[in-house]
């Protein structure tokens, strides 16, 4: 649980009596003024950081793998690419918590950040030297990429959820989602002209040393925004810390009950379908069908503009029929999107296919989110029930990306086996993940169940923002679970 500004204990090294007098006193000085002093410069800096950090995510999300395909890479590490960052990063995310409870978050939050604009501006070097071995070396620092973002999330998730106020939070995070949806939209279009211009002119490199060079600047001006940031709870109490490892092993328990076993299992085993051939749509456009970055970077666009323009739809829908209803009608979507590509090579169809894949995404992420809250115990903290979900996601994501690499590696002796044509040696890894996403929507349809909608409190107890988005397997819809310190007297 989190808990408001100002409930953090005082120096461990300190235990006179004057020393607490002085640190009530300070907690109280903080408590009169937020609105005067830091918590107003937070919340702008925090505002500006999402402009710096947004040049990096929109990068990171969706260049990896046309970068991939400049080194050169086999269609084997395309799938290694996806499958081994998202594996670590699930990993570190569990690990962030028990990282938190001896670092301040704030000191933990900079740092990583440090770490991951390195890491950003390390790839630029690659594409200036191109060594034979670059191909691995993204592969290693693509998985430090994601576990730095993985150990920033929760720490950051609970410092926002602790300052800013109440009456603010929808409005607060709306307003940074369209700041961070802008800025992706620029790094797309300018991004994508300049690899556009550069590989015209012989230099490839140079495009994308200049883009990841930006996005390493963007997130060291990131770090230290989020180091001027004011923090009023730097420590995680012992208490918090112990409360986590009994709700993860609560959660862990809750996995005998049949609806939140059969959620998980449906929506890690879709993401893994995913995965079998999310890699290998850049593959498609960038080496098969010559488009140009500029042309990749559009059908980008087309999906993501599209889930956020549709998400107060599937909102409002699932507030209508509710969300078993929408996850069921997006489920039999997404098992189409990939066979929709094996139709025509044109891009402006594709731009249309794009959007139909960025319309399904949005419904399917919301109302799965939705979804799991309903269902989740009362008395379970959701941060923790989520943990345990996305960690199951991320073994069936991991376990989907690496079969789909060795897949995509026998799709040419598969195709010739065929007794009909395919034009792509990759549309049988369409089909097959086409095939795939269906068989865990048919498990799932019969299974699902519509959970008694909770009537939410007064204070929302949980806030959704969206995270990160990708084309292909859409928006990261993240999550802040709130409480007060009434909350927490009233359920001792």
């Amino acid at each position: 649980m989190l808990f408001a500004a100002g409930d953090a204990g005082g120096s461990p090294w300190r235990s006179d009596k004057a020393t607490n007098r002085m640190t009530s006193m300070n907690r109280g000085s903080e408590r009169r003024v937020p609105q005067r002093t830091w918590l107003r410069r937070t919340l702008r800096c925090s505002q500006v950081e999402a402009v710096a950090s947004s040049t990096m995510t929109a990068t990171g999300d969706n260049f990896f793998n046309a970068f991939a395909i400049y080194l050169q890479a086999s269609i084997v590490q395309m799938g290694w690419l996806t499958a081994f960052p998202q594996f670590f990063g699930a990993v570190f995310q569990l690990l962030s918590v028990w990282l938190g409870a001896y670092i301040p978050r704030r000191l933990l939050i900079a740092i990583f950040a440090v770490i991951q604009a390195l890491v950003v501006a390390a790839m630029g070097v690659l594409a200036l030297f191109h060594p034979e071995w670059g191909m691995l070396a993204l592969i290693v620092l693509a998985i430090f990429y994601h576990a730095s973002m993985n150990v920033i999330q929760p720490q950051w998730r609970a410092w926002m959820g602790s300052i800013v106020p109440r009456r603010r939070r929808g409005v607060f995070f709306a307003s940074r989602t369209r700041l961070t949806m802008a800025t992706a939209l620029v790094v797309f279009l300018a991004g994508g002209a300049m690899l556009s211009l550069s590989e015209a002119s012989g230099k490839a490199w140079l495009g994308f040393l200049l883009l990841f060079g930006a996005a390493a600047i963007g997130r060291f001006i990131s770090a230290w925004l989020l180091w001027e940031m004011h923090d009023p709870d730097p420590h995680v109490p012992a208490a918090q810390s112990r409360q986590f490892a009994e709700t993860m092993r609560h959660t862990l328990q809750s996995l005998k009950d049949r609806t939140f076993r059969n959620y998980s299992l449906f929506v890690a085993g879709m993401q893994g379908m995913v995965a079998i051939s999310a890699p290998f749509f850049a593959v498609y456009m960038l080496s098969e069908l010559q488009f140009s970055y500029l042309q990749y970077s559009l059908c980008s666009i087309s999906s993501i503009a599209t889930q956020f323009v549709t998400l107060k739809f599937w909102g409002r829908m699932s507030d209508r029929v509710g969300n078993r209803l929408v996850m069921v009608i997006t489920s039999c979507i997404l098992p189409t999107l990939p066979l929709w590509w094996l139709i025509s090579p044109n891009f402006y169809y594709l731009l249309w296919v794009q959007a139909i894949s960025g319309f399904a995404w949005s419904g399917f992420s919301l109302s799965t989110a939705n979804y799991l809250y309903d269902i989740r115990p009362h008395r379970t903290n959701f941060a923790g029930y989520a943990a345990v979900q996305s960690a199951i996601g991320a073994t069936l994501v991991f376990a989907g990306a690496l079969f789909g690499g060795y897949l995509a590696a026998a799709a040419p002796y598969i195709r010739d086996q065929l007794p009909f044509k395919l034009g792509s040696a990759i549309f049988v890894v369409f089909i097959c993940s086409a095939l795939l996403r269906s068989l865990v929507a048919l498990w799932f349809i019969p299974r699902a169940v519509e959970p008694r909608v909770r009537h939410h409190p007064h204070l929302l107890k949980i806030v959704y923002r969206v995270a990160r988005f990708n084309s292909i397997s859409g928006m990261v819809l993240d999550w802040l679970t709130v409480t007060s310190r009434k909350d927490e007297e009233a359920k001792k």
